[in-house]
């Protein structure tokens, strides 16, 4: 199993309507908009590196008002 952290930028006016749509993603276990450079912060699972890209690309980017992502794989050093 693979987590991961995407950080999303959105259009102005956008992050409530983004956040509230990736939620309802499968895959996703979280989406809250929130303040500071990033408009969204999601925390998303899957079974492996190749699923979570197709999730992030195929699907979270797919959203509408999104300009901007940066996925972050959770590691434990």
């Amino acid at each position: 199993m693979v987590q991961a952290y995407i950080l999303v930028q959105t259009e102005v006016g956008k992050a409530a309507d983004v956040a509230r749509q990736i939620a309802e993603i499968a895959g996703v276990t979280q989406a809250e908009d929130v303040t500071g450079p990033y408009d969204v912060i999601v925390r998303a699972r899957a079974e492996n590196v190749d699923e979570l890209g197709k999730l992030v690309a195929a699907q979270i980017q797919a959203v509408e008002g999104i300009t901007r992502t940066l996925t972050c794989p959770v590691v434990h050093i």
